[in-house]
């Protein structure tokens, strides 16, 4: 069964790339970019499609003269579809994407307010797909947990500092909280420390001022304990829409508190995961639940979203920036200088996934 495991967690780590990857995909597509491959994987070609033709890892090498590009009759390049070997990414090579090119193609000769859409359309299918996880998360849950507090745990302490039954958290540290999970998680993230609630008590607004929760610590990590029970919630089609949209963006909202917390040193590198920690990870929610592993799928594929529209150089959002100085400045950037860039970002990011890769590596013999 492990092996299965293993299997839907590669299958499912492929999908949340090949989703990214037909976002970028259909966008230059519909914006008439001339796209030569569409690959999921990196590393050699295990089998590609051009056209026609059918290529495996054993076929005989390409001649001299079918290595001339193929052209469609609009004059287009036609497109490779490619699966290699090694599952850590994939990519869509689209024509003038990082050279000068007269083509009228290429991507470099669009205009920009269309390059922008492209460079970040994989991240928005990244996110519309955690969106759609979590409304299917949302949907098998038996109930819907409110931010109503119910009856507190077995050493629960904030009861001690005047949160009682019947209270409806609205705020935690001046966070507005919608939904049970959002509460859980808010709690969980800020409660090492004292926290201030808002709750609503008999129709009137209360602010309780530096409650204290249960800590407990994880891998070096200190945490806060959700110390009580919340009521749930009556489950119809809105409300279904409404906890799916506000737990999706939670879900943001707690990637972008892990990077912050990474660059402050809260959290250490072992809190960081590679391919091989993801993959250990979706096992252990896999032989969970399909609840576990749904949610965990979800912060992934969100996880994708967010860290590729980061202005960091060789990801999206760092296309993104220059295509926005060169909005700013209305000219273009040198294609050489923003090429370095990319290409020290690249380097940079191989290296932080080397360190991770074998981190997790370790982690995992010992």
């Amino acid at each position: 069964m492990t092996f299965l495991y293993i299997l839907l967690a590669i299958f499912s780590f492929g999908m949340m790339i090949m989703i990214h990857e037909l976002g970028h995909f259909l966008v230059a597509k519909a914006c008439g970019v001339g796209i030569h491959e569409f690959s999921l994987g990196m590393g050699p070609r295990l089998v590609s499609k051009k056209g026609q033709k059918w290529h495996f890892f054993f076929s005989k090498p390409v001649r001299a003269d079918e290595a001339v590009p193929q052209l469609t009759p609009e004059g287009m390049p036609i497109t490779e579809y490619s699966l290699r070997l090694l599952p850590i990414g994939g990519f869509v090579s689209m024509v003038g994407e990082d050279e000068e090119s007269n083509d009228p193609h290429a991507l470099c000769n669009k205009k920009a307010w269309q390059r922008m859409l492209i460079m970040a359309a994989g991240a928005v299918m990244n996110l519309l797909l955690g969106l759609i996880l979590t409304i299917v998360l949302v949907c098998i849950t038996p109930h819907i947990p409110s931010t109503t507090v119910d009856i507190f745990r077995e050493g629960a302490t904030s009861c001690d500092y005047g949160l009682q039954s019947g209270d409806v958290i609205t705020h935690v540290n001046g966070v507005r909280v919608f939904s049970g999970n959002e509460l859980s998680y808010e709690i969980m993230y800020t409660g090492y420390k004292p926290v201030d609630l808002t709750v609503k008590r008999d129709g009137k607004i209360l602010e309780l001022e530096d409650v204290i929760f249960p800590t407990e610590e994880s891998e070096g990590i200190v945490f806060g304990v959700f110390d009580f029970y919340v009521l749930p919630e009556e489950k119809t089609p809105v409300k279904v829409l409404q906890q799916s949209f506000t737990r999706a963006a939670s879900m943001v909202k707690m990637v972008y508190d892990s990077l912050f917390d990474l660059l402050t040193g809260r959290f250490g590198l072992d809190a960081m995961s590679g391919p091989v920690g993801v993959t250990e990870g979706m096992v252990t929610a896999a032989k969970v639940g399909p609840q576990s592993f749904i949610y965990l799928v979800a912060v992934i594929t969100i996880n994708l979203g967010v860290f590729n529209l980061l202005p960091f150089p060789a990801l999206d959002g760092g296309r993104l920036f220059f295509l926005l100085i060169e909005v700013i400045i209305r000219r273009p950037i040198n294609k050489n200088i923003e090429g370095y860039i990319h290409f020290a970002g690249i380097l940079l990011l191989f290296l932080l996934m080397a360190v991770v890769l074998c981190k997790d590596i370790i982690k995992l013999l010992i």
